[in-house]
């Protein structure tokens, strides 16, 4: 059973930054696709960024060149450098598998006003 820990969310300003951390265990995440995906107020979950096996990166049009995922295989940890953040990015984060996500962590709040 995958387990997902995510945490490092906050209250921010338009402008600032956060950095997301994801604790992964019951997967090796070296053998597996991840990614972050967010849930806006009153939306559905969506997802942002994505990294390979290879650490090739993949991110939705709304936050390339601001965010940057990345991924500690001997830790087993995933995470996302958000930068120059926006209102619009407010919402709750989680990290998961690429392909066929489960077993979803509570995630972690991100809030940005402006």
């Amino acid at each position: 059973q995958v387990q997902l820990v995510e945490s490092g969310g906050g209250l921010v300003q338009a402008g600032g930054s956060l950095r997301l951390s994801c604790a992964v265990s019951g997967i090796t995440i070296s053998f597996n696709a991840m990614a972050w995906y967010r849930q806006p107020p009153g939306k559905q979950r969506e997802l942002v960024a994505s990294i390979t096996v290879t650490g090739n990166t993949d991110y939705i049009d709304s936050v390339k060149g601001r965010f940057t995922i990345s991924r500690h295989n001997p830790k087993n940890m995933v995470y996302l450098q958000m930068n120059s953040l926006k209102p619009e990015d407010t919402g709750v984060y989680y990290c998961n598998t690429y392909v066929q996500p489960s077993d979803w962590g509570q995630g972690t709040q991100v809030t940005v006003s402006s």
